[in-house]
């Protein structure tokens, strides 16, 4: 499961033409697969995020590039951070891991969530319905797309979605990881203790303990091993060689998103700054220290300043792996 991962969030480049775009892409993913990175992901939507962009930035449909990806890179591991269950029927998507797993020799990885963008979906036609239906869809969904990977033939008929003696051959080269994103305590975790072997926290730092507590419960009630569980932590970072050059690249990126760092008020600026973890290759170590010190298996990183320079990427694996590494 993930140690270390390597998400890639926006594909809208500074002096990048569509032409070389992918090539873009595809080298952030090499860098690192070379620099002690595990894992390497990109999000599952068609629309950028709130705060990374506006609607219209670019964003590459995610199991078609990690397919792709799989070519030019050769250890790592290829996933969706998370997979929209919204977006596709759930025996669809268990051919369509099947498939990354077998192009890429064994190296896919399901991660997976509720959904949770109602504008994207409300502009696309996909059906977003109410927070309970979004969960309800996913149980259902899990008890398809696992016995699919597994080589079994499920039979299922819920609320959402059925399957009758569902085929999925060739079979998956390797028993594929799930992982299941979010941090909600009541429904979230109770589905990570249930049916995944990771979970990935997006809760801000100080409610992991919580979050931690949380998840041995549910594994308590449902005889789960808690130890059979990796928790990872999703982290949004700027690195560089040094802390100014840092903040240098930061400050550009959010000049994109209309926000001049050395305008605003200090305590503003500390607001934005306080949204990702950021500095030379000493402040990121001490930072990720002590997401570790608190029971968190490993991390997933983003760049969205500055990973379209593979350099950066190549540093913040560096510098991670040194935390994070194989014990």
């Amino acid at each position: 499961m993930t140690r270390l991962g390597y998400q890639i969030p926006n594909f809208t480049y500074p002096g990048v033409a569509d032409v070389d775009l992918f090539d873009t892409i595809a080298a952030q993913a090499s860098a690192a697969d070379r620099s002690g990175f595990d894992t390497v992901l990109v999000m599952d939507h068609f629309y950028q995020l709130p705060m990374l962009g506006a609607p219209s930035d670019y964003m590459i449909e995610c199991y078609s590039l990690l397919a792709a990806l799989a070519q030019h890179t050769s250890t790592v591991r290829l996933a969706a951070l998370v997979t929209g269950n919204t977006y596709r029927n759930p025996a669809l998507l268990a051919k369509t891991i099947t498939t990354l797993d077998i192009v890429s020799k064994g190296r896919a990885q399901l991660g997976i969530g509720a959904g949770w963008f109602e504008l994207e979906h409300n502009s696309l036609g996909f059906e977003f319905g109410t927070f309970t239906d979004r969960f309800e869809k996913l149980e259902e969904a899990l008890q398809i797309i696992l016995p699919m990977l597994r080589d079994e033939r499920p039979t299922f008929s819920g609320t959402h979605y059925s399957v009758d003696n569902a085929i999925n051959q060739p079979a998956p080269l390797s028993r594929i990881p799930i992982m299941i994103g979010g941090s909600g305590e009541k429904k979230t975790l109770r589905m990570v203790a249930q049916y995944a072997d990771e979970a990935n926290f997006t809760c801000p730092l100080d409610e992991v303990p919580r979050k931690l507590d949380a998840l041995a419960a549910h594994c308590d009630r449902l005889g789960r091993d808690r130890s059979t569980i990796s928790v990872t932590k999703m982290m949004q970072c700027v690195i560089a060689p040094t802390a100014d050059e840092a903040y240098t690249e930061a400050k550009a990126f959010m000049l994109t998103r209309g926000i001049d760092l050395d305008a605003v008020d200090d305590a503003t600026r500390e607001v934005f700054l306080g949204l990702v973890n950021w500095g030379g290759p000493d402040e990121l170590g001490e930072q990720f220290e002590t997401v570790k010190a608190m029971g968190i298996d490993g991390i997933t990183c983003a760049l969205p300043a500055n990973g379209h320079n593979p350099e950066r990427v190549e540093l913040l694996g560096q510098v991670a792996s040194k935390v994070f590494g194989p014990n």
